[in-house]
């Protein structure tokens, strides 16, 4: 028992500075909590999508990696693809907006 006792704080020595390595991002990877932060920007901005009369967030797609908000999708207007990126804009947390959402053209349907 007393060998447990003097093992413990070597070990829990070893073992913080590891668990403190995992969640650390790096140039490519997110930490966890720029995961986070990202994934409640984009349920944020799909919310206020689906609040929103000029946009439909069944159209549009949004994906978010390091607050930048990216829309991709068809929407059937300017005002609507326009609506969709003051949208994004307005969320907390957003560094910027890429708006690569396409607007079709009703006269090939």
């Amino acid at each position: 028992m007393n060998r447990m006792r003097i093992a413990t704080p070597y070990l829990l020595g070893l073992l913080v500075p590891f668990l403190l390595t995992a969640c650390a991002g790096s140039g490519t990877k997110r930490s966890t909590g720029t995961y986070l932060d990202d994934k409640t920007i984009t349920a944020k901005v799909e919310a206020g999508l689906a609040g929103n009369q000029d946009t439909s967030a069944l159209q549009v797609e949004v994906e978010t990696y390091r607050g930048v908000v990216q829309l991709s999708g068809f929407v059937d207007s300017e005002k609507s693809k326009d609506a969709a990126e003051q949208v994004a804009r307005g969320v907390a947390g957003v560094v910027d907006v890429k708006n690569n959402l396409i607007v079709r053209s009703n006269k090939n349907l």
